[in-house]
């Protein structure tokens, strides 16, 4: 059994320290090379490589024999802190490289029993509270004896010149908290669960967090964030539920469920879904049926319905069964419902448009912008101040943002109470920066509450003539419910977006349903390229690459190729040009003007390596300021960073999932990190809230949509070979302003090209507008 810390302070299991935390007077080793049960005990002192998903770390322990010589030791040390004091088992052995090592199998946390140690130990940022300064106050007071203090008599802390009875009560009560989860942290690492999700467990459940593990682990797949059903399953196994419980069958179709709208889906083919999850579980499809059956009798287990065939590969008229999850069925349905309700009520917030002299107002806005509408512009602004629901679609340079700033200077001339939203904070800015109006996220616009409730919605509709949501091929099915169900009758709604770029991150393709064949929604595609725009090789490279033509990469000023076929070294070379070349030919911040865009996360030319790497060059570390790891990063002030998941609790409505910010401020003895947001948001993240970020120097194109950047980098290698499809290379040009570097293989760029993106999402919302699906 493996135990180790509990993010601030060590587990306690029983007696004094615990039966796994006992304190010792000093290292010591034992075994030759090779030989196993070995022990081995130190200070942790650096993290050298962390794998968050299995566990596998690389790090550097003092076992204080003197020299500040430090010892490397590998293998299983998820959880551990720098700054613990650990007894690990295992194995010695050498490698040819390194040298020798010693090889983990598991490990205990011990408690120290030296002034040096425990000085060390409360400085190390295990207890919040107490940072290196402190630490050194609180040892050079009270000595050996500082832990029984703490813990028998945390009062007399206060004894401590600096400390007063705030910070006296806040480590008092985080030492409390960790006492009180002690048996449920041994028994949870008794299950082979990680420090990290044990943690996440008892928050969710607290005292009921052992009886939920034991009876209902699958629970933890839906309930608990960071912990799909493969670690579930593994749990289930550990606590002795057997492989064809049905229990666990219906957990595994959910599961299948879930991986598929994780794709975009809304819902899979019936006979899809039973494949996969008959390869999933390793279990007979008759039992897979049998629960298939059973969790569609359940209102919130799964939904069944025939809709049309999305692939048309039964001829005309042919249906499939479609099994949904029952939030995506729902969102599906009302969606279509919202839409149908607002395009046919007989009220109309924008009733003056319906008898404007067209010209007199088209002549006046000519003169208020100082520019004449092309026809296909005029008929969308028309379209948008007269149809309760629009939509306005086209590729960059065609003119949507001079479009969308018509119809709002009319619609305020009219005194219109005019709502401007977009899916992220950057894309809101550009909104607002175009119409001199105030615009928020469509987050913000809602005031989503935790849990993901809007404040507004049919029952309490916005307070608009007419919303404008840019950006709208970002809008999932869930959140685009959400927005229209607060839509009020008679307002109009207008959503624009580029059709052609990458599909929304979550489940649906909701603007290209809505433009649909047959649909009911009116829409305007603009496709004129303007003179101005056609000046500039990433507003004529974009729209090559959506024909399927290579785009041009020389004699540009502004659309550049670095040719590089080796996958690491075009790797390297992005970084040099995001944070070294392009900031010094076109004096460009590497930090706020320069993003660099990847198709993958893996790999040596996806973001997670050039992640390391840009760090390094942008924000390296320097002595003397504070750092913080966390698993296989690392977190600096300055950094740039993203939020990775929904968190409907954070900042004033909820921070969510691609928001990007800055590190602004981190404090050792608080445990905290401060990011500055890109809605100019200050939001603190506890030091145990960090797998919720990660660094944004490069990113993978899905998450870059809605963003614009002055610059951008854009590795395209053979690696990523099966993600090189035309809307992602398609996607990544239209995010820059001015400038477009890419960096690697002609032959990979060639494949992007050429590869229009195989089938469509599973979504059947545009068959419900169009009337095809009856319920």
């Amino acid at each position: 059994m493996r135990t180790g810390p509990l993010g601030r302070v060590p587990t306690v299991g029983g007696g004094r320290y615990g039966r796994h935390m006992t304190p010792i007077a000093g290292p010591r080793g034992a075994g030759g090379a090779g030989a196993a049960g070995a022990v081995l005990e130190g200070v942790l002192e650096r993290v050298t490589y962390a794998n968050e998903e299995n566990g596998y770390t690389v790090a550097r322990v003092d076992t204080g024999r003197g020299g500040g010589e430090l010892l490397t030791v590998v293998g299983s040390l998820l959880g551990a802190q720098v700054g613990e004091s650990l007894r690990m088992t295992g194995r010695w052995g050498s490698h040819p490289q390194y040298g020798r090592q010693f090889h983990v199998e598991n490990y205990t946390t011990v408690l120290p029993a030296t002034v040096q140690g425990i000085r060390r130990y409360l400085g190390s940022g295990l207890i919040k509270g107490i940072g290196p300064k402190t630490a050194e106050r609180i040892v050079d007071h009270f000595g050996v004896g500082t832990l029984e203090v703490i813990e028998a008599d945390p009062k007399a802390l206060i004894a401590v010149p600096g400390l007063g009875p705030k910070r006296t009560a806040l480590i008092a009560s985080a030492w409390e908290e960790q006492k009180a989860i002690k048996e449920v942290m041994v028994f949870l690492q008794s299950v082979e669960v990680s420090t990290s999700i044990a943690v996440r467990i008892y928050k969710k459940y607290g005292d009921a967090s052992i009886s939920v593990v034991r009876n209902e682990p699958y629970r933890l797949a839906s309930d608990v964030w960071g912990i799909g059903f493969l670690t579930a399953d593994r749990i289930a196994r550990a606590v002795g539920i057997p492989e064809d419980s049905p229990e666990r069958v219906k957990a595994g179709l959910r599961y299948a469920l879930s991986q598929a709208s994780d794709q975009g889906h809304c819902y899979l083919p019936e006979e899809r879904l039973i494949a996969d999850a008959v390869k999933l579980l390793g279990v007979d499809t008759g039992l897979v049926i049998e629960c298939l059956g059973e969790l569609a009798e359940d209102p919130e287990g799964a939904v069944r319905e025939a809709v049309p065939d999305p692939e048309g590969e039964r001829g005309g008229g042919a249906r499939v069964t479609a099994v949904y999850l029952p939030p995506f069925h729902r969102a599906e349905l009302s969606l279509a419902g919202q839409v149908r309700r607002l395009l046919r009520t007989e009220e109309d917030r924008l009733a003056a448009f319906a008898s404007v002299d067209w010209g007199r107002a088209l002549g006046w806005l000519a003169g208020r912008t100082g520019a004449e509408l092309a026809p296909e512009q005029e008929q969308a602004v028309r379209l948008a101040l007269t149809e309760r629901v629009a939509v306005l679609t086209g590729g960059p340079g065609c003119g949507k943002s001079f479009t969308v700033r018509s119809v709002v200077e009319l619609a305020r001339a009219k005194g219109a109470k005019v709502v401007l939203a977009a899916p992220t904070g950057r894309a809101a800015k550009r909104l607002a920066e175009l119409t001199g109006a105030e615009a928020s996220t469509v987050h913000r616009l809602l005031e989503l509450k935790p849990g993901g409730d809007a404040a507004y919605d049919r029952d309490r509709p916005l307070d608009a003539d007419l919303v404008v949501v840019d950006e709208a091929s970002m809008l999932d099915l869930l959140l685009a419910n959400k927005l229209v169900k607060a839509v009020a009758p008679g307002a109009h709604l207008l959503l624009v977006g580029d059709v052609d770029q990458l599909p929304s991150v979550g489940a649906g393709e909701v603007l290209r349903d809505l433009l649909a064949p047959g649909g009911p929604v009116p829409a305007v595609r603009l496709t004129r390229i303007f003179r101005q725009a056609q000046q500039s090789g990433v507003v004529t490279n974009a729209h090559r690459i959506n024909e399927g033509l290579p785009p041009v990469t020389s004699g540009l000023a502004d659309f550049f190729l670095f040719a590089e076929e080796d996958t690491e070294q075009a790797g390297r070379l992005a970084v040099d040009v995001a944070a070294r070349r392009v900031p010094a030919k076109f004096g460009l911040d590497p930090r706020r003007d320069v993003q660099v865009l990847t198709p993958m996360h893996r790999g040596p030319a996806g973001a997670g390596a050039l992640n390391g790497l840009l760090q390094e060059s942008v924000t390296p570390a320097r002595p003397g300021l504070p750092e913080k790891r966390f698993g296989g990063r690392v977190f600096r002030v300055g950094d740039k960073v993203t939020q990775i998941r929904n968190n409907y609790d954070k900042g004033a409505n909820g921070v969510f999932n691609g928001t990007v910010g800055v590190v602004t401020g981190l404090d050792v003895d608080e445990q905290r990190l401060t990011v500055r947001t890109d809605e100019d948001e200050e939001v603190p993240y506890d030091f145990a809230e960090l797998d919720e970020l990660a660094h944004a120097y490069a990113v993978t194109i899905h998450r870059s949509q809605g963003s614009e950047y002055p610059c951008v980098v854009i590795p395209v290698t053979t690696s990523a070979w099966m993600m090189l499809q035309r809307n992602l290379l398609y996607t990544a040009v239209t995010r820059a302003k001015r400038l477009v570097v890419l960096v690697g293989s002609r032959r990979a760029l060639a494949q992007a090209v050429r590869s229009v993106s195989a089938g469509r999402r599973c979504t059947a919302l545009d068959a419900r507008l169009a009337g095809a699906i009856h319920t």
